[in-house]
């Protein structure tokens, strides 16, 4: 016995399932995330992957532990992570000299030939996705964003406020037994 599925088009969207706005955005996400990783494809970085070579190239040699943090991802996704981007040449670690318990992270010399390339990468895709939207509508929407970006981050600080006060947080989680 087979089921037939409904077709998942944006006018057959049920509100019941948590609103029309959501999903929109869910299917855009995902949308835009398939469209950075064909843009990325020749610098032979994987979707996520430039985020991470962005912040070093930006922050030069940091602790593992604090781009982790300053990505928002859990330490065993960036180590991971790290750990395709040294294999591939990109990355170098190495133990903290004046404390070994701390891996530092920087971009290797060979990557910075990558850092035209993913912003080339991220412009034509910004144009890609604003293309037909006037100054105007590209301004409003530009600040829409930012401000259900707000909204959601303000939801994620009190859940992890509230998480830290019922005892879950503690302890400087550092690299010690990940890499």
């Amino acid at each position: 016995m087979t089921t037939e599925l409904p077709h998942s088009d944006a006018d057959a969207t049920e509100v019941g399932y948590g609103g029309h706005v959501s999903q929109t955005l869910a299917r855009v996400s995902r949308l835009h995330r398939l469209a950075g990783g064909r843009l990325l494809r020749p610098t032979g970085l994987c979707s996520g992957q430039e985020f991470l070579m962005m912040t070093l190239w930006d922050a030069g040699s940091v602790r593992q532990s604090e781009l982790a943090r300053a990505l928002d991802l859990d330490p065993s996704t960036v180590t991971l992570m790290l750990r395709r981007l040294e294999q591939g040449g990109h990355v170098t670690r190495a133990r903290d000299p004046r404390d070994r318990r701390v891996m530092l992270v920087r971009a290797s010399e060979r990557s910075y030939a990558l850092r035209p390339q993913v912003a080339a990468a991220w412009a034509r895709l910004e144009e890609h996705i604003l293309d037909g939207l006037d100054d105007g509508e590209r301004e409003a929407f530009a600040r829409i964003l930012m401000k259900v970006e707000k909204n959601l981050a303000a939801e994620e600080a009190q859940e992890a406020e509230e998480a830290g006060e019922a005892g879950e947080g503690g302890g400087d989680p550092e690299d010690s037994g990940r890499s």
